[in-house]
């Protein structure tokens, strides 16, 4: 079974497509072709390998497997195929410059723009029903994901934040430093309390009548949950930094044998990008900057081994993903008891995002504060399901019943079993790529990306 075939028009894709290859530009139009190589890191990438594989993804998917064109780069199978290049063999390859690689994928977005409007965009579907719109949303989605890995990458690096010209108003960058204790900096409790969800039976997943569907979402099949009590904000920075000031880094009865060998093993004592002054107050490096921490912000890079050592010091947990949909998708049914059998789109109903509601496509330049946006709360009262910050589930990233992969079939099958699932998207997520029911994935000991978590109570 294949999605729905797509409702867009071509206009419509090939604007997103340019749209998203401008973003894609403007996230490294600042760096030297040095920079664009970086140190050899096991969490990033070359980001001139980087690039070049975004580029080689749209030709073989859209221009090789879906029109049967031949390849316009003889050696790009072998430059950037990720599948069979072995990540820390990526800086020892014989690159392309920055320019010729930003020409390379120019060249390949012109090309897959050439029958826009004749026969490209409006080709019928392969045999096994997959049409050309499906390939085209494939490498675009695909590209928005690694423009978000950009902008990890950036912070990873230490490099100043990129200057795109989306981004607006104030978000993770400096602000005034505010007295302790005048905002609610030491407390460890929500901010805004615990939801009711009152469970039920749910469809978890995705539909065939969506126009597009990646593999691991599929298919939605009926889960029953019992009533729990869900955070309505994300954990914040002041909550975070209870756990650390009560010791919570040296304290193994908090974490699992496999959190505290991770954290032995890193040396850990309090989030990464966190620094403690003389003074006792804690600054936050935001890029290639350091800034006051910020209370009410959300804790952003930390790996789910941190997040459940939180939850078991305040006495929480974390939410499975199923529970994390219900929450944000699910509707209460008329009696208030329980669910509806509607399920939103996102949090706040079926509307695309909006800048009052989701914290997305860099407009912050980074996080805002967790009780900020309530315009996209959802049915229950949770706020920023969508946007802000990734959130790690308890759930272990593995298929739904039934499974089976889709064309790219190392999208998701190579990972089931080792990763945890994240939901919701972070401030760098494209509006056009995230949903209730998308499943972001990371093996637990990372938190070079925009991670952070919210709790249920146990």
């Amino acid at each position: 079974m294949t999605p729905a075939p797509t409702k867009d028009s071509s206009s419509q894709l090939a604007s997103a497509l340019q749209e998203g290859r401008a973003r894609t530009l403007e996230l490294v139009a600042d760096l030297t072709d040095e920079q664009m190589i970086g140190p050899r890191l096991p969490i990033v990438n070359p980001l001139r390998w980087e690039i070049g594989h975004v580029a080689w993804f749209q030709e073989y998917w859209v221009l090789r497997q879906f029109r049967k064109e031949s390849p316009t780069k003889r050696e790009g199978d072998s430059l950037y195929d990720s599948a069979r290049i072995a990540h820390d063999t990526r800086w020892d390859l014989l690159l392309p410059s920055k320019a010729e690689t930003l020409a390379y994928a120019q060249r390949i977005l012109g090309r897959v723009l050439e029958q826009h409007g004749t026969s490209g965009l409006e080709a019928g579907p392969r045999a096994d029903g997959y049409d050309e719109a499906y390939f085209i949303r494939l490498a675009l989605f695909h590209e928005y994901m690694h423009a978000e890995a950009f902008t990890y990458t950036r912070q990873t690096l230490n490099y100043a934040p990129p200057k795109i010209s989306i981004a607006q108003g104030r978000g993770g960058g400096p602000q005034a430093d505010v007295p302790e204790g005048e905002d609610g900096s030491r407390h460890s409790e929500p901010l805004l309390g615990d939801a009711e969800i009152p469970g039920g039976t749910f469809l978890l997943g995705s539909t065939p009548d969506m126009t597009f569907v990646f593999d691991n979402e599929q298919w939605a099949h009926s889960v029953t949950l019992e009533p729990f009590r869900m955070a309505r904000t994300a954990v914040s920075n002041a909550e975070l930094a209870a756990f650390v000031d009560e010791a919570g880094y040296q304290r193994p009865d908090f974490w699992t044998k496999e959190g505290w060998q991770w954290r032995e093993s890193v040396s850990a004592e309090h989030p990464v990008y966190w620094q403690r002054q003389a003074s006792g107050r804690w600054l936050r490096r935001h890029f290639d900057e350091w800034v006051p921490l910020e209370p009410r912000r959300p804790v952003l890079h930390v790996n789910w081994y941190e997040a459940d050592a939180y939850c078991r010091w305040a006495r929480r947990r974390l939410p499975t993903e199923a529970e994390w949909e219900m929450a944000a998708s699910a509707e209460p049914n008329s009696g208030g008891r329980g669910i509806a059998a509607k399920k939103r789109l996102f949090p706040w109903g079926d509307e695309a995002p909006t800048a009052d509601r989701a914290n997305l496509d860099w407009r912050a330049m980074g996080g805002v504060d967790v009780d900020a946006l309530p315009a996209g709360d959802s049915a229950f009262g949770c706020r920023q399901m969508i946007g802000n910050v990734w959130e790690w589930t308890a759930t272990d990233f593995g298929p739904y019943p039934g499974f089976s992969p889709g064309p790219y079939k190392e999208y998701s099958a190579p990972w089931f079993g080792d990763h945890k699932v994240l939901r919701g998207g972070c401030w760098a997520t494209r509006s056009g790529l995230i949903r209730n029911n998308y499943r972001n994935f990371y093996q637990p000991h990372r938190r070079d990306v925009w991670c952070g978590f919210r709790t249920c109570a146990p």
